[in-house]
């Protein structure tokens, strides 16, 4: 009897180290499973994170591309400001020009009047032949 106790001993020994054996593989089948879940998890928010910073990128690039398109309208009003604004200060000058010539021929006009009118007081042209405006 003493064999067989020291058998049946014998036999759970061996039953209780496959117990935690299958129990220490169970465990690590779910740390594994836990660890593929991760990786999973990680490759999926890289996955949207690359995705929003391609949107991103694209987005700025669109942003871009309708900034310049504005600046050009931009640019192509102000040569068009510049081209009036150039026209008009060439009439300006011309018409100060003018507005000098009359001044002058004014100025130079009064001074005949006067002269006459100097002169009529004298005994030469008659007042009431001189108009002053």
């Amino acid at each position: 009897m003493a064999s067989s106790s020291g058998t049946s001993s014998g036999a759970m020994a061996l039953s209780t180290p496959q117990n935690s054996g299958s129990s220490e593989e169970e465990l690590q089948a779910q740390m594994d499973q836990r660890k593929r879940k991760r990786m999973i998890s990680n490759r999926d928010s890289a996955r949207r994170s690359r995705m929003r910073k391609q949107k991103h990128l694209d987005d700025l690039v669109s942003q871009m591309s309708e900034l310049r398109k504005e600046n050009q309208q931009i640019i192509a009003n102000l040569d068009i400001i510049t081209q009036d604004y150039l026209r008009v200060a060439a009439e300006n000058s011309i018409l100060r020009a003018q507005a000098d010539e009359l001044t002058n021929r004014l100025q130079s006009l009064n001074e005949i009047i006067w002269f006459l009118l100097a002169n009529s007081s004298a005994g030469g042209v008659p007042a009431a032949d001189v108009f002053v405006y």
